[in-house]
């Protein structure tokens, strides 16, 4: 079975919930933004700046407030940030 890396963050989102739309039926809400943060993975020189990356996808996709403080990203920062290593 293929590692799906997309599929794994979009879990680590789910998880977390960092915008509060996760009601446990609904899998795939955070899809978007998983696509997103994979797509601009290479970008990121760090966790912290993975943490960047991160939360201004958020803020694009929902609003500043929704998505609320950078800080709020830490946890799902390194858990991709950790999760790409096993993806190599």
């Amino acid at each position: 079975m293929a590692f799906d890396f997309t599929a794994e963050v979009e879990r680590i989102l789910f998880r977390e919930d960092p915008v509060g739309i996760n009601n446990e039926v609904n899998v795939g809400e955070y899809m978007l933004e998983a696509t997103e943060i994979v797509a601009e993975l290479g970008n990121a020189e760090s966790e912290q700046s993975l943490r960047s990356i991160i939360h201004d996808i958020f803020v694009w996709t929902f609003d500043e407030t929704m998505a609320g403080p950078p800080e709020k990203y830490e946890s799902i920062a390194h858990q991709i940030w950790e999760l790409r290593g096993l993806a190599d």
